[in-house]
């Protein structure tokens, strides 16, 4: 009875050590035991939550790709809301040990049918815009700061002439209007005085206007665009002759610029 007794209490108080008994480990009275410091993971649950992690990363992925780019090209305040909400909960399922593969996809499911549907909802009804995705708001209106609208925007001087700098805007001078969008970006019209002349205001004839092409990137020939330009391997050595380059592998960026009909090079330079 002692003995059993003795076991009882040894087995009842086996928690609270500050080891856990997990694998082999030969014992006096002929049981296997071996001891895993407690907290530790075992391989399949880390099998588990990498397995678990996957998912989610795919998931996640799908769903942009599902919902379109504006999620992610833009950044409104309910896009951005959407975003931690949806990292916290797979972030949640993936470390609750109760939580799993069903359960993040079933996070993931519902989180993109409400994406959805909101973005059904803006299009569908303009007035839920406003309230779902907000409005652009006015700063600079015909040369003047509107001061009410930076405080509503909580915008102040030296954020709102970063933004214009961005614009290649140095002098709010320059500015007719500007226009803070929905994502945090500035839209600018430049006062007619600062505003670059076009070809039609010099009455200069427009030139067909072609898109350069990537022949080199890191040393490498990008053959397939080197064929969509209509040009060859023979050309390209040719070309990298008369600039000096002894080899393609020396051209760290080449591009083919069809308007001027040359071949632009960069090499690779260094930090000194």
């Amino acid at each position: 009875m002692h003995q059993t007794a003795a076991v009882s209490y040894s087995m009842a108080h086996l928690t609270d050590m500050p080891l856990l008994f997990h694998l082999h480990d030969k014992q006096p009275n002929g049981y296997a035991i071996t001891r895993m410091k407690k907290g530790e993971l075992s391989l399949n649950e880390y099998l588990l939550m990498f397995a678990d992690a996957v998912f989610g990363f795919f998931a996640l992925f799908v769903l942009v790709k599902v919902l379109g780019k504006t999620q992610i090209s833009s950044l409104t305040p309910f896009d951005f809301i959407s975003a931690i909400i949806l990292g916290e909960l797979v972030g949640n399922a993936l470390f609750e040990k109760e939580s799993g593969i069903p359960e993040i996809a079933f996070l993931v499911v519902v989180w993109g049918l409400l994406l959805y549907i909101t973005e059904v909802v803006t299009q569908k009804f303009k007035g839920s815009r406003a309230v779902l995705e907000g409005r652009p708001s006015i700063v600079i209106h015909k040369g003047h700061l509107i001061y009410d609208v930076l405080k509503e925007n909580r915008l102040d001087i030296d954020e709102l002439q970063h933004l214009l700098r961005s614009k290649d805007v140095f002098s709010i001078e320059e500015v007719e209007y500007a226009v803070l969008e929905v994502d945090g970006t500035i839209s600018v019209l430049k006062k007619p005085d600062y505003q670059t002349p076009t070809n039609s205001d010099l009455n200069v004839s427009p030139t067909p206007v072609k898109l350069g092409r990537t022949i080199v990137s890191d040393g490498e020939v990008l053959w397939d665009n080197l064929k969509e330009a209509n040009l060859s391997k023979k050309w390209l050595e040719e070309e990298l002759h008369k600039q000096n380059i002894a080899a393609v592998e020396d051209v760290f960026y080449a591009e083919w610029q069809e308007n001027q009909q040359k071949l632009f090079t960069m090499l690779y330079h260094n930090k000194k």
